[in-house]
């Protein structure tokens, strides 16, 4: 093991001698570190949008919800009212009926 590892060194610090070798290695980091910072700034602007749109989805389920809430007691209230009116349309109507079935002038006028 210790062979191996000493190989190793020698051959890490011959190539850390070579100048062209030195300027690569430093290109390639700063190249990985520059896509690492613009994948962190991609990931994050992705992250924002799709927050944006969830919260945008989030709203428009909120209204529908209230406008469907808000037509359903609209129409319990609406069905009250046609209850009272179809009350008032019967005893008019037979208030009518009545009206009909007596004689307009009186029989000894």
């Amino acid at each position: 093991m210790k062979r191996v590892w000493g190989q190793l060194k020698e051959f890490a610090a011959a190539m850390w001698q070579n100048e062209t070798f030195r300027k690569r290695l430093l290109v390639t980091a700063a190249v990985f570190i520059v896509l690492q910072v613009y994948f962190v700034r991609e990931l994050l602007a992705a992250e924002l949008l799709f927050g944006l749109v969830f919260a945008i989805l989030l709203v428009l389920g909120v209204i529908f919800y209230m406008v469907g809430a808000i037509g359903e007691r609209g129409l319990d209230s609406a069905e009250k009212g046609f209850r009272v009116v179809a009350g008032l349309s019967r005893q008019g109507y037979n208030a009518i009926g009545a009206l009909s079935k007596k004689p307009v002038r009186h029989p000894h006028s």
